[in-house]
């Protein structure tokens, strides 16, 4: 029987999973509250999206938007020298390269690519509230033009990002991390440079005593520039320049010799715009009759640019339950235990990486082993094309758990592994998210793995 599914979101998450549903027969009604293009920070995209992108079969339309190729990344954090992950390096060359991309157009194609493949969207759609009966999600009440429209549906996505109809107005399970309490100010530059040893297109990620800077290269020369720093401190500097958002953000810019020297020879472009990056976590990313995906269900700091990767993986996840469930692959239970435990296991392996990267003292011997550690000690040869991986040159010799974990595919990895992932290592766990991540016996119990051939759903392991 075919499927009847709301999505609510047209970001990444949204436009992932509704195309992905469609392009599998189901019917998918995305109501986005926007009308697109609009404005979208989070431009760093990393390399497991290109394979979710293929998946959905907009590959070749991302490619041709000539977006910046981007092959890796540069650290010059705390007081060691610059470190480089640099993915074709590592993991040998093929596809192991994604984009720095302008969100505004970046998330246009996702959206238009999803309407293409039989999706019904409809911007301007205001989603308010969800339908229960008992404890499941049947439908939602939305608004569009002044009228007001109900939907029943046998599935619900919810990819309203931070706004999160379900787990705020609904569940109020949402808890905050005190630890990443950061505002990001940022703008943009035409011209710039990037730091030597940079993998073609890559951030740069700089450490400062009150918090850290991104460099970003993007098309046609321009270049996004940020600085994340504490709140406080944030309030601290607000003091001083009161509304004068630019100023603050220039001296910000001014106050680190590297960064300064980096967009000396640009044009700054006077659009200075700030954002509070608190992360949060919501107690469950799914129940009866409904998902959680991107930012509805947890979110992150930007320091590893985990966003659309989180987002486009979880969309991913979402799809591939819903339809195992249709087609009778697995029970409805057994396919939430799956999302749940494969969503919480890599938003709780990518807080770890990023919490420990806050304690700065720590060198990055300290962050490898750490990545090791969060990856179960594999080491997949990510992407890889039937090439021969190259001895590394530029990036550091034991570097590579830390470019699958930073590259997203780690979890790729542990969403197609026959018989589930493992449990992440308690000890390897930021302390906040050990705390909430108690799924130890769903981890290990699932016994299900995602499939893309000869459809994508989910399948179980033989015994």
């Amino acid at each position: 029987m075919t499927s009847e599914i709301v999505v609510m979101g047209g970001g990444p998450a949204g436009s992932i999973a509704a195309a992905l549903l469609a392009r599998q027969g189901a019917r998918v009604r995305l109501l986005e509250r926007a009308h697109f293009p609009r404005y979208h920070i989070g431009e760093s995209v990393a390399t497991s999206c290109r394979a979710i992108i293929d998946l959905a079969g907009a590959l070749e339309k991302v490619d041709a938007r000539g977006y910046q190729v981007k092959e890796g990344l540069l650290l010059r954090w705390g007081a060691e020298r610059d470190w480089v992950v640099d993915w074709p390096e590592i993991f040998g060359t093929g596809a192991q390269t994604s984009w720095q991309v302008d969100r505004a157009d970046f998330d246009e194609v996702l959206l238009r690519h999803a309407a293409s493949q039989g999706v019904e969207v409809i911007e301007g759609a205001q989603a308010r509230r969800v339908l229960f009966e008992e404890d499941r999600a049947v439908g939602v009440e939305w608004t569009h033009e002044g009228r007001t429209h109900t939907t029943r549906t046998d599935h619900l996505v919810d990819a309203t990002g931070r706004a999160g109809l379900l787990s705020v107005r609904h569940l109020a399970n949402r808890t905050p991390h005190d630890v990443f309490r950061n505002v990001a100010v940022w703008g943009y530059y035409q011209g710039g440079d990037l730091l030597p040893r940079t993998p073609v297109g890559g951030i740069n990620v700089i450490s400062a005593p009150e918090g850290w800077y991104w460099v970003i290269p993007l098309k046609d020369e321009v270049y996004s520039v940020g600085f994340v720093t504490h709140q406080d401190r944030f309030r601290q500097r607000q003091e001083k320049y009161g509304a004068d958002l630019e100023g603050l953000f220039l001296d910000a810019v001014a106050e680190s010799d590297t960064v300064r020297g980096l967009v000396s020879a640009g044009v700054f472009q006077h659009d200075v715009r700030v954002e509070q990056d608190f992360s949060y976590t919501a107690d469950s990313f799914c129940g009866p009759g409904y998902f959680l995906a991107g930012d509805s269900a947890c979110f992150l700091d930007p320091l590893l640019s985990t966003g659309v990767h989180l987002a486009m993986y979880s969309g991913m996840l979402a799809a591939a339950s819903v339809l195992a469930v249709g087609d009778g692959s697995v029970t409805e239970a057994e396919a939430l235990a799956f999302y749940e435990s494969l969503y919480r296991n890599a938003y709780a392996r990518m807080f770890s990486m990023v919490a420990g990267f806050y304690e700065q003292y720590r060198g990055k011997a300290t962050y490898f082993w750490l990545a090791a550690r969060l990856a179960r000690g594999r080491h997949p040869e990510l992407m890889k094309a039937g090439s021969v991986r190259p001895e590394p040159r530029r990036s550091e010799p034991d570097s590579e758990a830390f470019a699958a974990l930073t590259a997203g595919v780690l979890d790729l990895d542990d969403a197609r592994r026959a018989g589930g992932a493992a449990a992440l290592p308690e000890r390897a766990l930021a302390s906040r998210m050990s705390r909430q991540h108690d799924l130890t016996d769903r981890d290990a119990a699932t016994g299900l793995h995602l499939v893309t051939t000869p459809r994508l759903g989910l399948a179980r392991t033989p015994a």
